[in-house]
């Protein structure tokens, strides 16, 4: 998995007024833990962008002023803004290589569903799943196999080959579908009822034959 580098700086001041001031300043304010002791620290937002705003996943190399090593680390949690969509604060979890770790990975369909070319639309229904992985065998994402999927058909959590992960989300999870549209399901509606009307037609010639048979007799 690739890595992001965030060099950060620590901060000396955790209020929420000093808070405010650094993202008015284009920094986000920060906290890494999971290792001795947390580290409150902030660090420009321009830094976050291969890191959040992408669909991989992808590990953090923190080099914060004042201490003697980077931490590597995973993001954990992100608040942005309700409306202008900046990130608020941003929490890291630091890593140790020989510990297992969990991560939200995006999931990306890969090939061509027959039922695309005969109308229907894909439909994504999961962008990401829960895995757990030692750091090294956790992937950047998850490729989920369209290409047998026609028109009505859907995908399963519990129909993706595993590599040295587990995928802690339900097996009967869907993961992608093709949609029938609506104007394929009305000549669905419509072939349904010609064939019902043929097969009432049919037995009501039958039902008269029976007729027929039964006065001769």
């Amino acid at each position: 998995m690739k890595t992001v580098e965030i060099i950060g700086y620590k901060r000396a001041n955790l209020g929420k007024t000093e808070a405010k001031r650094l993202r008015e300043e284009g920094m986000v304010p920060c906290v890494v833990y999971g290792g001795d002791h947390q580290i409150h620290f902030y660090a420009p937002m321009i830094l976050f962008r291969d890191l959040v705003y992408t669909d991989e996943a992808h590990f953090a190399l923190l080099t914060i002023e004042g201490e003697p090593e980077p931490f590597e680390a995973i993001i954990q949690d992100v608040q942005f803004h309700p409306v202008s969509e900046i990130i608020m604060h941003a929490d890291f979890l630091q890593l140790f290589r020989g510990t297992p770790i969990k991560m939200n990975i995006p999931v990306h369909p890969v090939g061509i569903a027959p039922g695309i070319q005969q109308g229907g639309k894909l439909i994504r229904k999961v962008k990401y799943l829960q895995i757990k992985a030692l750091p090294k065998n956790m992937p950047e994402y998850i490729e989920v196999d369209v290409s047998k999927l026609g028109l009505g058909k859907s995908i399963k959590v519990g129909e993706l080959e595993v590599g040295e992960y587990e995928i802690l989300n339900s097996l009967l999870v869907t993961l992608a579908g093709i949609e029938v549209p609506r104007a394929l399901k009305g000549k669905e509606d419509e072939a349904e009822d010609e064939e019902l009307e043929g097969e009432e037609v049919e037995a009501t010639a039958e039902g008269g034959d029976a007729s027929a048979e039964s006065t001769e007799s």
